[in-house]
């Protein structure tokens, strides 16, 4: 596209650094691509929460708070989200918890899918597709 800005990466040090060759987010076409997040402390790089799958989901979504923010975005922003469980029974605990940050006003679009297993032995990791505020 003539014209077009070339894709630019987001990192931030408020959230955790990628656990393999990608950056937290990628600005590209006025839409934030934000990397999947897993309930990583960004200051010691550890998993936070012990298996206890709403510990997890709260870190989860402050780190993917902190890659929107470091875009100059919020999640009112966020037009898209996959979220990926280890196990499906823990839908209605993880569907309260995300609620809190996307439940008010149009809600994201939405994938929720069960996966064999998660990095680091996650219970939760959540992706997610922002629209950039027109300059």
């Amino acid at each position: 596209m003539v014209g077009a800005s070339p894709p630019e990466a987001i990192n931030t040090a408020a959230a955790p650094a990628p656990v393999g060759p990608y950056n937290q987010a990628v600005k590209a076409g006025g839409l934030l691509f934000c990397s999947g997040q897993i309930a990583l402390d960004p200051s010691t790089g550890q998993m936070v929460g012990e298996g206890d799958v709403e510990a997890e989901t709260r870190q989860v979504l402050a780190n993917l708070e902190a890659v929107l923010a470091a875009a100059g975005c919020t999640p009112r922003q966020v037009v898209r989200t996959t979220v990926f469980l280890a196990d499906l029974a823990d839908f209605v605990a993880v569907n309260q918890i995300y609620a809190e940050m996307f439940g008010a006003g149009v809600s994201p679009a939405r994938a929720c899918v069960e996966v064999a297993a998660l990095p680091k032995g996650a219970r939760i990791e959540i992706d997610c597709i922002a629209q950039l505020e027109a300059s």
